[in-house]
């Protein structure tokens, strides 16, 4: 079988905000928008936010690098997102690791190359 492409779905309450986000933290470019779904590329993978979510805490497993996790995790936090864990230094070296949740409660990772 012929994969044509790979996209990771999540959902969200109210897709608006949640394109939103991904566009103002991470420079999303939308491919695609209605009123029931949004495809965004961000790094060249494609993530498709569905509406009609429940705005509930989900891990959704993506793991987005970033060149300054402490700095990634602010701008998380100042457009409507959390964090559930703090960016901490480890062995005396730079934070590498935040785990973070967007405008409608899907969490995910941000992470540094090490």
């Amino acid at each position: 079988m012929l994969v044509e492409r790979v996209k990771y779905v999540i959902w969200a309450a109210d897709l608006a905000r949640a394109t939103n986000f991904y566009q103002t933290v991470f420079g999303a470019e939308i491919l695609r928008s209605n009123s029931h779904i949004s495809e965004l590329e961000i790094a060249g993978t494609i993530i498709g936010i569905h509406g009609g979510g429940e705005g509930k805490k989900t891990w959704t497993g993506i793991s987005l690098q970033v060149a300054d996790v402490v700095a990634g995790a602010a701008e998380v936090v100042a457009n409507g997102g959390g964090l559930t864990r703090e960016p901490q230094e480890e062995d005396g070296e730079p934070p590498h690791l935040a785990m973070c949740f967007d405008t409608d409660g899907n969490e995910f990772m941000l992470i540094r190359k090490r």
